[in-house]
């Protein structure tokens, strides 16, 4: 199922308000935007948790509460009248998932916005009795001028694109606990220790090679316990988008981005694979048969035999099929602007 709130953050073309050609504001949308149009879907998939009393309906979605600098967001869910904060905490009621990824979703230090919208959620009777959020690496400064253009310190020259450190970030809600000692941040994952990486595709400075995180944003591991004593583990992520500047840098990204989850299972990094059942659940910005990115790990990914593709369609999605869309538009999962229906850059994996 599909129910839009907005574009998502870090899918945009390089028009758009935060790419760096343009650094334009985006206009602020209306109460319940673009309903029936498959941007910013929430995708749900229902998993047999084995040991619960039923099905858990697990989702993600990117409602891009997202601002241009620190503690906006924590004041514009405060006040209870931002239109595109009320949009999504309506669309995360009528998606009642157990578990929510959210991803474009500012982080701060003291984790004051996601109390809040937590807050917010529960008055609209949406909630979610436990979350995890830690630091991304989005607007976390490198040192190095990665996009090339002579001034380092930008956007684009941070470990992750961002304004400030946690733009753009992610946060998992749940109505199941979390095992919070059992969690797995591998946010500060170096790229080079990464099995068969193309880290040397990204034509960076060497010493900036050395340092550069895999993760543009995250990725994480973080378990929750099911009511008949088992546990899922939900390996969560939000990669880079394959374009922008840099742009060689940001497609090998991509790749091993998605590429992490099958060494991971395959139990090729240093923290040994989880055990099942486990979801993996986010944002791969690239399609398996289309669009800019490389589709070769998402399409591994997905055709991997320990992972199954619910496949959740929508009728956003067929709404917003374009003239050229390959495959069946039911499964897109984001509309950029002038590219409808061609890409499903959303995946959960039960």
């Amino acid at each position: 199922m599909g129910i839009p709130s907005r574009q998502p953050f870090h899918a945009r073309h390089r028009h758009g308000p935060h790419c760096a050609d343009d650094r334009r504001q985006a206009p602020r949308p209306g109460p319940y935007p673009g309903i029936g149009i498959a941007a910013s879907l929430i995708l749900a998939a229902a998993f047999a948790s084995g040991a619960s009393a039923g099905d858990l309906r697990i989702a993600t979605y990117d409602p891009d509460l997202s601002r241009q600098g620190p503690g906006l967001l924590a004041r514009d869910i405060a006040s209870g009248k931002d239109p595109q904060v009320v949009a999504a905490i309506e669309v995360i009621r009528r998606a009642d998932a157990d578990v929510l990824l959210l991803t474009g979703f500012d982080w701060d230090l003291d984790g004051t916005a996601l109390a809040a919208f937590r807050a917010a959620l529960a008055e609209a009777g949406a909630d979610y009795g436990h979350a995890f959020a830690a630091r991304p690496n989005t607007g976390r400064d490198s040192g190095f001028d990665l996009d090339g253009d002579g001034v380092p310190g930008g956007r684009s020259d941070k470990m992750g694109f961002g304004a400030f450190p946690g733009q753009g970030g992610m946060a998992i809600l749940s109505r199941l606990p979390i095992d919070a000692g059992a969690t797995r941040d591998f946010s500060g994952f170096p790229w080079r220790d990464l099995p068969a990486n193309r880290l040397a595709e990204a034509g960076l400075p060497p010493a900036a090679a050395e340092v550069m995180p895999l993760s543009t944003t995250a990725h994480w591991d973080v378990p929750v316990l099911t009511p008949g004593g088992g546990r899922i583990h939900l390996l969560a992520w939000l990669a880079s988008p394959p374009v922008f500047r840099p742009e060689a840098m940001n497609r090998a990204r991509n790749h091993d981005e998605t590429a992490f989850w099958l060494r991971y299972l395959d139990g090729a990094l240093p923290e040994p694979p989880p055990q099942a059942p486990f979801v993996i659940f986010g944002i791969s910005n690239t399609d398996p048969v289309a669009g800019a990115g490389d589709p070769g790990a998402m399409a591994a990914l997905l055709a991997d035999p320990r992972l199954t593709d619910p496949k959740p369609v929508s009728d956003g999605g067929r709404a917003a099929a374009g003239p050229v869309s390959p495959g069946d538009s039911a499964l897109d999962t984001t509309d950029w602007a002038g590219n409808r229906g061609v890409s499903s850059a959303w995946v959960i994996d039960p």
